[in-house]
């Protein structure tokens, strides 16, 4: 039976308040398992199992797939819409209420992220895992297109902000796909892209890379201040600031959009060197 068949079968009612816009095809769900590089060995941990359709594409290409979902009036759909997908597990419970220790329990082990999300959660979501002490290797997110488009986004370019460089600090970010709004059910109202986030935890070596988050934070405190600015306006001393930011190498009236993430773990280093 088709999944908008099983849907009507039970009566189930889109919940705008949840982003609830769900993709439908075949070939795509497969091609976005195929894009967070899904194995026969992994563990997928799944954000938003819906109706189901992601779920079984990574069902088939994982050793185990953990799903979680808040709206349980999804029950009696998933129950047949994930019929004979015996290595799956349907976790009514909202991820971001969950401790890592909790999460530990629930998946075991390390794990790969994939979700189709509504934009309001991104950066939450995102952060979560990025931020966290638990084993993630990638998160991969269906998103809107625009929110899609700065976290991959480059130092110096209009859609570069704090979530771009903030994800740069702890991994590779990539558009792996365009996704146009018609392969949705319902159909929203903008078209969403296939983000793929690779994890590297040394990728500065010993750097303190949430302290270094802190400072990106702090950089982009308000827009349109100089770095300089911003930085005093978060408590750096003014000689201490100015000093640093010279001493990596930029004017003092540079922006905080236009360093990378190597350029704030490079400040960084030299605001922990003046005294």
């Amino acid at each position: 039976m088709e999944i908008l068949e099983i849907l009507k079968k039970y009566s189930f009612v889109f919940k705008k308040s949840l982003g609830q816009n769900f993709l439908t095809d075949p070939q795509l769900l497969d091609a976005i398992a195929r894009d967070a590089g899904v194995e026969e060995t992994d563990t997928v941990v799944e954000i938003g199992a819906g109706a189901g359709t992601l779920t079984r594409a990574l069902s088939a290409r994982a050793a185990r797939v953990v799903a979680f979902d808040i709206d349980e009036s999804l029950i009696p759909v998933l129950r047949e819409s994930l019929s004979g997908c015996d290595n799956t597990e349907v976790v009514f419970r909202d991820v971001l209420k969950c401790t890592d220790e909790e999460l530990n329990e629930i998946i075991g082990g390390r794990f790969k992220v994939v979700a189709n999300i509504p934009y309001y959660i991104t950066t939450p979501l995102v952060m979560r895992f990025a931020e966290s002490t638990l084993p993630v290797d990638s998160v991969t997110v269906t998103i809107q297109e625009e929110v899609a488009e700065r976290l991959v986004a480059e130092a110096g370019t209009p859609e570069y902000g704090a979530i771009s460089a903030t994800v740069a600090l702890r991994g590779d970010a990539r558009i792996t796909r365009n996704v146009p709004r018609r392969m949705f059910r319902p159909v929203p109202n903008v078209d969403s892209a296939v983000v793929r986030i690779d994890f590297l935890r040394d990728k500065f070596g010993d750097t303190d890379v949430n302290k270094v988050a802190d400072l990106v934070r702090a950089a982009f405190r308000m827009r349109r201040k100089t770095l300089f600015n911003n930085l005093v306006s978060a408590g750096y001393a003014k000689d201490k600031a100015r000093v640093a930011i010279e001493r990596a190498g930029f004017a003092t009236d540079i922006r905080g959009e236009r360093l990378s993430a190597e350029d704030y773990v490079k400040l960084y280093g030299e605001l922990n060197s003046v005294d």
